[in-house]
């Protein structure tokens, strides 16, 4: 049947996502140098590698709670801009006061008060995240949804590539110093987080003013609901409101089931990326042995020496450079993926795209060439090992997985919920996204040491592998509707 919601012109849906384009800022900020702030601010290196599990768990908690919560509301804001607003707000407080950790010394430690900020940051970032996801789903008709939801990813990886870059801009452009001493946070960093705050409170409110949801009535109406709406029912107490969102865990609908085991292969690849890059091509294209990775060694030395830590410094750089890289591709691909899954299917481009990036992972391995190469990167000019100039050509696959996994089992998933529980079922649906993070936080390291004797660069090759079962697990879901091809 074909939907009677009105089409949108394309800079309403450019409307619709815009404020996530912000959120992703302060999110790369976060990804990219909370470890950074939190070891200057005191914090070891296994405590690193636990507080990296802090964003899939307020995932875990935190989404599916806001999508139930945003489908019973109806107020004067709307459905889902309530919650959107409310969790910038709630993420621009945390990104402004994180970086001013140690003025909290009297009330706190400084990495205790840094911790708690991440939190906040996290539970905002995910307050936001599950509304826009359904906010798309709402406003956009089933047959404009394919471009609805590469129009969020374009602008998620130009806020994820701007906010990666920042604080290196701001050393190199503008001038700002990059290092601290201990217990304080580098000036660059900090006017990052600041800019970032501002970016992305600015970025949502552009959304909730341009952004007119609609009313009960209109909403039901589009989306051929004859039952009451939610909100008029008696409120429930907290023992049946577990059993019934555990009854919809277990009748979610078929093409979730199949596509949450595409979800989980794509995002155990994508935590091992981010957290074992920049060992994986400090060892593998800087040249530095592993021991160097090694607690127990680097205790029983009175001076790491100098070019080892040059070298890590260097390398963690590049990394922030190739991160931007993939997202710059994702961006570019973004463009081009509504029209290329219109015409060749969502399933054939999600799976191609998958195996793109599960190939561009196993080529880490043939990418070590340690001739000095000088790269002018228009702000400045870098000398880099060859084969860190090669891993480019590697992002080009990731950048396209990467871009893939914002749209696509979004747009396959749409058109299998009620409209109704659309934002319970996605909050749901993030369990796909954080249960494999958690999964790879917990194992990962495990796999690392004892089957690869902490050879990083093998760990990405498992991440690989694990992209590619993601795309031939692509096939296996059955899609409930399959829309009409745009017309140019």
């Amino acid at each position: 049947m074909k939907s009677k919601q009105p089409g949108l012109n394309f800079w309403q849906i450019w409307n619709v996502s815009f404020g996530f384009l912000g959120v992703q800022f302060g999110f790369a900020l976060q990804n990219a140098n909370v470890s950074r702030i939190l070891s200057d601010l005191g914090a070891d290196l296994h405590s690193l590698s636990l507080f990296w599990l802090v964003a899939p768990i307020m995932g875990l908690i935190i989404q599916p709670i806001v999508g139930a919560a945003s489908d019973r509301t109806w107020n004067r804001l709307g459905r889902r801009r309530p919650y959107i607003l409310a969790g910038a707000i709630a993420a621009a407080i945390g990104m402004f006061l994180m970086p001013n950790a140690p003025l909290f010394v009297a009330l706190m430690t400084p990495m205790i008060f840094g911790a708690l900020m991440l939190a906040l940051m996290d539970a905002s970032f995910n307050i936001c995240f599950q509304p826009f996801r359904s906010l798309v789903s709402d406003m956009v008709p089933p047959r404009q949804r394919n471009i609805g939801y590469s129009v969020q990813s374009l602008l998620i990886n130009i806020g994820a590539v701007i906010g990666s870059l920042l604080p290196f801009l701001l050393t190199n452009v503008i001038g700002l110093e990059n290092t601290a001493q201990f217990g304080e946070v580098a000036p660059s960093v900090m006017w990052a987080f600041y800019i970032g705050a501002t970016v992305l409170l600015g970025s949502v409110i552009w959304t909730v003013i341009r952004t007119k949801e609609y009313a009960p009535k209109e909403y039901n109406h589009y989306k051929e609901i004859t039952d009451e709406p939610e909100q008029i029912q008696p409120k429930q107490g907290l023992g049946k409101r577990l059993r019934a969102f555990f009854t919809l865990v277990k009748s979610m609908p078929t093409t979730m089931k199949q596509l949450a085991v595409v979800q989980f292969f794509s995002w155990f690849s994508l935590y091992i990326m981010w957290v074992y890059t920049t060992p994986a091509i400090t060892q593998h294209i800087w040249n530095v042995d592993k021991k160097w990775f090694n607690p127990d060694y680097l205790s029983t030395l009175s001076v790491i020496p100098q070019q080892i830590v040059q070298a890590k410094g260097a390398a963690g750089d590049w990394v922030g450079i190739l991160f931007a890289a993939y997202s710059v591709f994702a961006a570019i691909f973004s463009i081009f993926l509504a029209r290329l899954a219109d015409r060749f299917g969502r399933k054939f481009v999600y799976s191609l795209s998958l195996f793109l990036g599960g190939l561009g992972y196993v080529s880490f391995l043939i990418f070590q060439d340690m001739t000095p190469t000088n790269v002018n990167l228009l702000v400045t000019e870098v000398t880099v090992p060859l084969g860190a100039v090669k891993l480019l050509l590697p992002m080009v696959g990731i950048g396209i997985a990467w871009a893939a996994i914002l749209a696509m089992p979004y747009a396959m998933l749409a058109g299998a919920l009620p409209p109704q529980k659309t934002g319970v079922y996605m909050g749901i649906f993030n369990f796909t996204v954080a249960i494999p993070q958690i999964v790879a936080g917990l194992f990962s390291g495990y796999i690392l040491s004892a089957v690869f004797a902490n050879e990083a660069k093998y760990i990405i090759v498992v991440a690989g592998v694990s992209m590619m079962a993601g795309a031939a697990a692509v096939f296996f879901v059955k899609e409930p509707d399959q829309p009409a091809v745009t017309q140019p």
